[in-house]
């Protein structure tokens, strides 16, 4: 304790007064410190005193002052600084991850802008193949009287007004707008600017299929028309595509706009100043795409075509616009002595094509052995102790009738070859007199409570329980036709799967076949090879 010369040290109540706080008391208005040759003051640090400096305490009853030295001062204002700069550490932090979002924003709107206008870039290039190579070239060769001038128009209808749109208005406007999108971010009022002019496009649309059918016709007629396609397709500008995949760009283009567009608008802001030109350009470019849909439909099966008719090395009967694609795959077909062989089918809705693969560095290529047509062709599954999975189809080649055994790779992949035309052609039907029991439930036959009938999907003699059941069958025009409780079921999951755009597995197959157990009668003799 400190303590006044000669005094006793003050003494208080226990537990109160300065020293039960830790501090010494010296007499009312006097104070001490360390001097030099001193002790220091008991109870604080050393380091805490200075020369001639120390603790001031004042009387009881009075507000105490405690005087800190530099250090205390220093250290106090150090914690301070450390607690705002951690507040400002903070805020930046906030900030910065306020402007990276922004930025991840800006950047999303900025790709989607620069995709249009890089895909806009490829489209004119591909425009001006066929307005200014194609078309220029037929037309100057048509000059000479070799085929019609009107056959070249009727084919590229109006693709010289769509070329020149896009090549002298759009593109260079997309140019000027993605050049100044530092300054100014903006899509919308472009598009909303040039949208009316998109209409255009229903002609061609409207018109497409025609064309294709125009070209397919004097490609096989005339050998200078065929000539000068093959001559420009064999250049590098092509690409290695023909005619037909390049005019199918016209039509796929609207819908490209408005996916970019609806992509572009959920990422803007709705306060933007380009939100409401964005909406109503997407409002009139999705007003001129429907025009497309139909087409759009019979282009994915057109394309599907091209890629098969590249593939069978230019077979000419694939390349009609009345051909409907309906699935492919691998299959053996089996020969003499249980060996098997690598096949490939391909069927339309009115042939059948039996391939063998060929090697080939531009990709897969295969070499048509059997064609077999629809039209009275018959499936139906056989037993082979050798090879699982076996099934059987006959028909016509031309004038000749052909069968072939064929193995499939497994029983589902049976079942979806065997009733993947069901419903698409019209089957043949048993007779009523080669059958006298249900073909479905095995019950007898009378002419009083169960006559017969006929599926009109496949074809069995079948009682009215079995057969009453509606479906709308694709050969009969879309028409409500009775089938069996079987059919039924395949062709309504068939339908539904299509509706949802489900069935596409792999480019393999037009649409969803039934993935369903449906049973294939044993046929009654003289009845084998029906459906």
């Amino acid at each position: 304790h400190l303590q006044s010369p000669g005094k006793s040290p003050v003494k208080g109540p226990e537990g109160s007064g300065p020293q039960a706080r830790g501090l010494t008391v010296h007499s009312p208005g006097k104070c001490y410190g360390t001097r030099p040759g001193h002790s220091p003051v008991k109870g604080v640090p050393p380091e805490t005193q200075s020369p001639g400096k120390g603790l001031g305490v004042h009387s009881p009853g009075k507000r105490l002052n405690v005087d800190l030295s530099p250090s205390h001062r220093t250290e106090a204002g150090t914690e301070e600084a450390k607690l705002q700069e951690s507040s400002t550490d903070e805020k930046k932090m906030k900030r910065g991850s306020e402007v990276r979002v922004q930025d991840s924003t800006e950047q999303k709107l900025y790709k989607i802008a620069n995709e249009l206008l890089l895909t806009e870039r490829a489209y004119v290039a591909r425009l001006h193949l066929l307005d200014q190579v194609f078309c220029a070239r037929l037309t100057q060769e048509a000059g000479k009287g070799l085929f019609p001038v009107d056959v070249v128009r009727t084919i590229f209808s109006n693709i010289s007004s769509i070329h020149t749109f896009h090549s002298q208005f759009l593109l260079p406007d997309l140019e000027t707008h993605m050049g100044q999108w530092s300054v100014s971010p903006r899509l919308g009022d472009v598009m909303q600017q040039h949208a009316p002019f998109l209409r255009m496009y229903a002609e061609y649309v409207m018109s497409f299929d025609h064309a294709m059918e125009l070209l397919r016709v004097w490609t096989e007629r005339s050998a200078p028309f065929r000539n000068v396609i093959q001559d420009i397709q064999s250049q590098e500008v092509c690409g290695s595509l023909t005619l037909q995949h390049h005019m199918l760009e016209p039509v796929q283009r609207l819908p490209r706009y408005e996916m970019l567009l609806r992509d572009y608008l959920k990422r803007l802001p709705d306060d933007d100043s380009d939100h409401s030109h964005a909406e109503k350009s997407l409002q009139v470019i999705s007003m001129a795409a429907t025009h497309s849909n139909s087409a759009i439909r019979q282009s994915e099966n057109l394309k599907k075509l091209l890629e098969i008719y590249e593939m069978l090395g230019e077979e000419e009967d694939v390349m009609n616009p009345s051909n409907e694609f309906i699935r492919e795959g691998r299959i053996l077909m089996l020969a003499a002595r249980h060996s098997a062989m690598e096949r490939h089918l391909f069927l339309f809705n009115n042939m059948l094509l039996c391939c063998t693969p060929r090697f080939s560095l531009g990709g897969q290529r295969f070499t048509v052995r059997t064609r077999i047509d629809v039209e009275g062709m018959t499936v139906q599954r056989t037993t082979n102790e050798h090879h699982p999975h076996t099934f059987q189809v006959s028909g016509k080649e031309r004038t000749l009738e052909r069968t072939l055994d064929l193995q499939a790779s497994s029983e589902q992949d049976e079942e979806d070859w065997i009733k993947v035309t069901l419903g698409r052609r019209a089957p043949r039907w048993i007779r009523d007199n080669e059958v006298t029991l249900c073909m479905k439930c095995s019950e007898p036959f009378n002419a009083l409570t169960r006559w017969r009938h006929h599926c009109r999907a496949c074809g069995c003699v079948v009682c009215w329980k079995c057969s009453d059941n509606k479906v709308t069958l694709e050969y009969d025009g879309n028409k409500v036709n009775k089938v069996c409780l079987d059919c039924h079921s395949a062709l309504t999951l068939r339908a539904n799967r299509e509706e949802r755009g489900e069935g596409k597995e792999g480019g393999h197959s037009r649409g969803s076949t039934p993935h369903l157990p449906i049973s294939i009668p044993t046929l009654s003799p003289g009845c084998e090879g029906l459906v």
